[in-house]
């Protein structure tokens, strides 16, 4: 369990990183950052471990992997950071789901 919780964040850490390089492929930094800001939301229960947290951080994740499929498949002067942002919010998704199961309550 506490494996997947610090997966959880190593990837939190990376996903954020790869949204600041969409400042190389032409985005402006004020969206680049802009992008980040809402990932801050989920981060202190991430850490301390909360399901209810990793529950809705799920749901959280979804319209980060709409962008960076969309920008997979429509910008090829994109495609590199996309695809890096992609995995890493896919990867984010997984963790999260991962711990999910692991730290649910057994019956019995």
């Amino acid at each position: 369990m506490k494996g997947t919780r610090a997966l959880t964040i190593g990837l939190w850490v990376a996903l954020c990183a790869s949204l600041l390089c969409w400042i190389s492929v032409g985005y402006r930094w004020s969206f680049c950052v802009a992008a980040v800001v809402p990932l801050l939301a989920p981060l202190r229960g991430l850490i301390l471990g909360r399901r209810h947290t990793y529950a809705w951080a799920t749901l959280f994740a979804v319209p980060y992997l709409v962008f960076a499929l969309t920008e997979l498949l429509a910008n090829p002067a994109a495609r590199w950071v996309a695809g890096l942002s992609l995995l890493l919010v896919f990867g984010w998704f997984c963790a999260m789901v991962a711990f999910l199961r692991s730290s649910r309550a057994r019956p019995g």
